[in-house]
């Protein structure tokens, strides 16, 4: 799994698209961010004195001197990140032709090592059902997928990557891991392992309760 393909989650704050591709129109906001804050035109400019989050921390704290801004500190700053990633064209992916959502299908396929089901490759992949049938559509009339009945279950249909979809994936992955390094490249090694970790912990925490809630 890439570092960007759980960034987000089907229907989550701030407007992020669902399977992970590029957000149309004014970036998401952090929690009250302002209306134009979030625009290409400012798209990785801080405020004056620290992110923008910072600077709508400070506003909300002017109005609520004891509002407790612990929370938007994080869940804006999460928000700003993953909007401003969506943002950010994915180089070795757009020269072969794919979108972010097609190489994470293809991905599932690959790092699975099996055959699914649309079924599995919509929860793999965060997406609606509808989704990934569009998807499928496109990936089989390039001959990357195919689809056949499953014999014990003639309405059920598989799905596997052909071997030009595998050679896809093992062409573009390492180039794609490059480019989302680079991306990274302001945090050093320990920093970057100390995030992921804090991240790992949260979103198990928020799977957890959040499934547990939809159960």
């Amino acid at each position: 799994m890439t570092t960007t393909e759980r960034l987000t989650a089907e229907g989550g704050p701030g407007g992020l698209t669902a399977e992970g591709g590029h957000a149309d129109g004014p970036l998401p906001a952090g929690p009250g961010l302002p209306a134009g804050a979030g625009t290409s035109s400012d798209a990785g400019r801080p405020a004056a004195d620290g992110d923008t989050v910072a600077a709508v921390v400070r506003q909300w704290r002017t109005v609520y001197p004891g509002l407790d801004t612990g929370p938007m500190e994080v869940i804006g700053r999460i928000n700003r990140c993953a909007a401003l990633l969506q943002q950010a064209e994915d180089a070795p992916l757009s020269r072969a032709g794919l979108t972010r959502p097609e190489f994470d299908l293809l991905g599932a396929l690959r790092r699975t090592g099996r055959e699914l089901t649309p079924g599995e490759l919509a929860r793999e992949t965060f997406s609606s059902g509808a989704a990934v049938t569009k998807r499928l559509k496109q990936l089989t009339g390039r001959g990357l997928v195919e689809r056949r009945g499953d014999p014990r279950d003639r309405r059920m249909a598989r799905v596997r990557l052909t071997d030009a979809g595998r050679d896809v994936v093992d062409g573009i992955m390492p180039a794609q891991l490059s480019y989302e390094n680079a991306v990274l490249s302001g945090l050093g090694g320990p920093d970057l392992g100390e995030l992921a970790a804090l991240l790992g912990g949260l979103l198990g925490e928020l799977e957890g309760r959040l499934d547990a809630v939809r159960a």
